[in-house]
């Protein structure tokens, strides 16, 4: 077999990788060892930051056995204001790091990154990766009724016009209303997230689209599940609001369903990484997660 240098964090991660990579590289290995290597392998996620928490936790519960390897760029965050090439270059670099550490799919949990570099990843990389955007536009084509759909993000996401073209390859008759609404994200990391602030910044941003009497809205970013509340009351009943974390959590499980790599019985472990701020992303991750304790994440250094 041949030896490859990675930089794994955990032995047993080293040893999968290795192996990982000589199962793509056509190296012969057992079938009952691929089968028992891949099924045991953690999930991927990455993020610019926190908001891929939400992902994750919508993972937790749709694979309560499935571990985890979280991977939030802490130290670059946001993407919502870079460009595409900037974007997707981080992209790649994390994906890269989580690849050595020995995941066996990638959930690309940040929509910016997965409106930008979801098919470059797939170009490089042959494990399964997850994007947020197709199973969200999936899921908001077949919940309109009236064949008119809201789509709020960041700025990057927003300008990619991701969703859009996605929900127009499902169904080109559907008509979508695009709002960037920035603020939504420090709301969200502030915990201001049901008060008068959000309130008003909620009828500021989506007053116009509420007028084009849509049916469907898409929360095209992992912080504003933590709005999901105020945004609905805003909207009332009759709009369907469609949690990109929960329909990628859905995918998730029936990719790795379809592809025999559930890991059905075990203990499950969740490894934090960020790139800065540690202790921050600690204190406010436990908001996203919805967890009582703190999460403990390490600190690592990406790039040359």
């Amino acid at each position: 077999m041949r030896l490859l240098y990675l930089k794994s964090y955990k032995t047993k991660h080293y040893i999968y990788s290795i192996i990982l990579q000589n199962i793509y590289s056509n190296i012969n290995i057992h079938e009952d060892e691929k089968y028992y290597i891949m099924k045991n392998n953690p999930i991927g996620i990455f993020d610019s930051g926190i908001g891929g928490l939400t992902v994750l936790r919508e993972l937790i519960k749709a694979l309560p056995s499935e571990d985890t390897a979280y991977l939030g760029d802490t130290a670059r965050v946001p993407y919502g204001t870079k460009s595409a090439e900037t974007v997707t270059s981080y992209s790649l670099e994390i994906t890269e790091f989580l690849v050595e550490y020995g995941i066996k799919a990638l959930v690309v949990g940040c929509n910016t990154a997965s409106a930008f570099s979801v098919e470059k990843l797939r170009a490089v990389h042959t494990i399964p990766i997850i994007g947020v955007i197709e199973p969200g536009a999936k899921a908001a084509a077949k919940a309109t009724r009236t064949k008119r759909v809201g789509v709020i993000g960041t700025e990057g996401t927003i300008r990619s016009n991701a969703y859009s073209n996605a929900i127009k390859e499902i169904d080109p008759n559907i008509v979508v209303y695009n709002k960037a609404c920035p603020l939504f994200v420090p709301l969200a990391e502030e915990g201001w997230t049901n008060n008068e602030v959000a309130a008003a910044t909620v009828r500021e941003y989506l007053s116009d689209i509420k007028d084009e009497h849509i049916d469907t809205l898409v929360l095209g970013c992992t912080h504003y599940p933590l709005l999901k509340e105020i945004i609905g009351e805003f909207f009332g009943h009759d709009v369907t609001l469609i949690d990109s974390a929960e329909e990628t959590a859905l995918e998730a499980n029936h990719i790795l369903t379809s592809k025999d790599l559930l890991n059905e019985n075990n203990s499950a472990s969740h490894k934090f990484f960020v790139t800065d701020s540690a202790k921050r992303f600690q204190v406010i991750g436990t908001k996203f997660l919805g967890k009582d304790e703190e999460i403990d994440a390490e600190l690592i250094k990406l790039g040359k």
